[in-house]
């Protein structure tokens, strides 16, 4: 068994990876997304998971679509999150791993409240902690809740699974002739407005030099292989591309 070079991770999907076809949450998606986490998981990796909830209600959709004030319908999304998370808990557990999720905003019934040091606990014992409701304000995004969770518990490294292989010049699914960029740095994703992973999140990694690895989540083997240190998708870091 080749050593991890992470040991401790945060995982960032959107709400929409496990949805498809009309299913809000797709059980195939979801069994094997936690497939791949347990794979993780037997390398004695660290795992804390931020899921999004844009599958259920995305918050500035549903500000335009509808037109629910603006701070209600981060609301709504922070408890889409919830849904997400105890769906993911649910299939891991049956798969015999130990799971606790965390929450912004106390639903004491439902999760635990998130306590910083009580998440370092669980990860101590073994545990993946899923962390929910983003950072439990209006305004800011999931990644920037993954961000602000990552650096509170001392990971290693931010990987963001998203339906392309990571950062490109331009948008691939409209530009054939889009280019990969394997390593950036935070200033550069920020000053050329890349969408992979929202800016608020950005700044705060840069700030506190936490790497970002943008990657495929789709294709076999890739969450295992950036955490073996292997040249999967786009590292963002302060060494990377001006």
């Amino acid at each position: 068994m080749h050593r991890p070079r992470y040991k401790r991770i945060v995982l960032k999907l959107s709400g929409e990876i496990l949805s498809r076809e009309g299913n809000v949450i797709d059980p195939v998606i979801v069994d094997k997304l936690t497939d791949d986490i347990i794979e993780l998981h037997n390398y004695n990796i660290d795992i804390g998971l931020v899921i999004g909830g844009g599958n259920i209600v995305r918050g500035q959709q549903a500000v335009s679509s509808l037109q629910i004030d603006r701070v209600q319908a981060d609301y709504m999304g922070m408890l889409s999150t919830v849904i997400n998370s105890l769906a993911v808990q649910s299939a891991l557990e049956k798969k015999g791993v130990f799971t606790r999720v965390m929450t912004a905003i106390t639903m004491s019934n439902v999760a635990e409240p998130y306590i910083r040091r009580r998440a370092l606990r669980h990860i101590e014992k073994g545990r993946i902690v899923i962390f929910s409701c983003g950072t439990g304000n209006p305004y800011f995004s999931t990644d920037t809740a993954a961000a602000l969770r990552a650096i509170e518990i001392g990971a290693d490294i931010i990987m963001k699974g998203t339906k392309v292989d990571g950062v490109f010049s331009s948008d691939p699914l409209k530009n054939s002739k889009a280019v990969l960029l394997k390593n950036i740095s935070y200033l550069h994703f920020i000053k050329n407005g890349y969408k992979a992973m929202d800016t608020t999140a950005v700044s705060l990694c840069m700030e506190n030099n936490l790497p970002i690895a943008v990657f495929n989540l789709y294709t076999k083997d890739n969450m295992k292989n950036i955490v073996l240190g292997k040249d999967i998708g786009t590292i963002i870091d302060c060494g990377g591309q001006e």
